[in-house]
């Protein structure tokens, strides 16, 4: 299973969860886990998704996965699993 983590970060506002998820939904990214929190009017969501099926390469992915946050007012990362796990290891 190739999986990754997707952050979205930014002010809170109407429908950010469901752009995000029908983005990945038609990318046929499978979300595995899901947290978020709002504080302060401030969104915060991080997610684990699984690739294996997905449609495109992951720099196209990510690239749009970042013109999509622009066009809602966040930002949006992902990056694979074992590079994630690698920089937050103690």
């Amino acid at each position: 299973m190739k999986r990754a983590i997707i952050t979205v970060v930014g002010h809170d506002s109407v429908g950010i969860i469901a752009k995000v998820c029908t983005y990945l939904a038609d990318n046929n990214i499978n979300i595995l886990d899901i947290s978020q929190t709002i504080v302060g009017g401030y969104f915060n969501m991080m997610m684990i998704a699984d690739l294996s099926d997905k449609k495109k390469h992951f720099i196209e992915i990510s690239e749009e996965l970042e013109k999509l946050g622009e066009d809602i007012g966040v930002a949006i990362k992902i990056q694979r699993e074992e590079i994630f796990d690698k920089m937050h290891r103690i």
